[in-house]
Parts: structure tokens; sequence; C-alpha cells
């Protein structure tokens, strides 16, 4: 996946791993074609499939970033190929900043988070806003999965650089459903005890 730091280690910041002493480790990392995009694999396609929620950053015409958090079901952002990410975006706060930034400017960077794994995958994009009128089956595809509420735009992502990032620095946190899971053999093991222990307790009454 040579495209994201191709696309990430500009001069600037080849000048910074010069001066810092990692210029020789990133080398490793600028192989292959610079301008051939970087594909969502399995792996991927997977971990994204299994995400609830992401952070988005754009850039407004003066070049100041934003960056916001989507949320919703997994499976929300939905993979339509190897080059695509979509989702159905729904009415939020309507300031429409990442909107209109896409207006001036479509590139875009992706952030999306396994807390619980210590496990992140950064993306590097283009993306496009679509009217859900003028696309009724990607509409429908996309609302198979998406987050509640009002409907107002299709967010189409064509991607152009991946990056697994490593896990140093990343404090694990457990969603309700990832809590729920990891305690369910400890409830079922307290359930199974308190079973017994009334058995038991029922046996020394009858004597």
């Amino acid at each position: 996946m040579n495209r994201y730091a191709h696309l990430a280690f500009t001069d600037d910041v080849r000048r910074v791993q010069r001066e810092r002493g990692s210029a020789e480790a990133m080398e490793r990392m600028l192989g292959g074609d610079p301008e051939e995009l970087d594909r969502i694999g399995p792996a991927e396609a997977a971990f994204i499939a299994a995400r609830d929620g992401f952070y988005l950053a754009s850039a407004s015409a003066d070049g100041w970033p934003y960056v916001q958090y989507r949320g919703g079901p997994p499976g929300f952002v939905h993979v339509l190929d190897a080059g695509t990410l979509a989702y159905l975006e729904v009415r939020g706060n309507r300031q429409y900043i990442t909107t209109g930034n896409l207006r001036g400017d479509d590139r875009v960077s992706l952030f999306f988070m396994d807390y619980a794994h210590r496990v992140r995958l950064k993306v590097m994009a283009r993306a496009r806003t679509l009217d859900t009128s003028r696309e009724p089956e990607l509409s429908e595809r996309l609302a198979d999965v998406r987050t509640d509420g009002r409907p107002e735009q299709l967010m189409v992502i064509r991607v152009e650089g991946l990056a697994w990032n490593c896990s140093k620095h990343i404090t694990p946190r457990f969603s309700e459903a990832e809590l729920e899971e990891a305690l369910l053999p400890v409830r079922e093991r307290i359930e199974a005890l308190t079973a017994e222990n009334e058995a038991l307790r029922a046996k020394l009454r009858d004597r």
C-alpha cells in the first residue's frame, strides 16, 4: 500500500524524516508506482464493515482542516468495490461544513478505529455527494444498513491510499455491544454457579 505513503510523505515531511533519522526506514514504504491507487482487500473490507463509526476530515477553502465523526450500525459504510466506499448521510446539525468543503476540494481523510483491539485503518480519498432521488438503485443499496434519521444525500468515497497503523498509544475502549459480548461467558458462569448454589441450599434444607 505505497500510494498512501506517496501522498503523505511530501517534500516537507521527507525533510523532517531526514532531520529526525527516519528517512531510510520510511523509504521502504515508497516503493512501487506512485500513481497506482491502493485497493480495498478482504481484510480492509471486513474491518470497515465491522465499524460503527469513523472520523472524516476535509479542508475549507481557506485551508483549515475540519474533522467530524460519522456513526451508525456496523456496516453502514458500504464497500461498493475495491476502490469505493459509500454511505447514506442523514440530517444532522445542518451546518453542512464537510459538504461545503467538498465543493472546493474533494480530498478527504478517514480514520476507522477499533479501540477494543487497538487497530486503525487510515484512508486518503476523494469524496462527492449525490442526490438520493437521482440515484435510486444506489440509495436503496445504501439504505439496507444505515444511520437512523432523515436521509439527505449519498456520500461516495473513491479511495486513493490506505494504511494500517500501529497500535502504540491507542487506549482500549469498548462499546456497549463489545462489553456485552466480552462479559457473556462471565454472566453465564455466574448464572451456573447461582443455580448450583440454590440446588445445594435446597438439599441442605431438606435434610
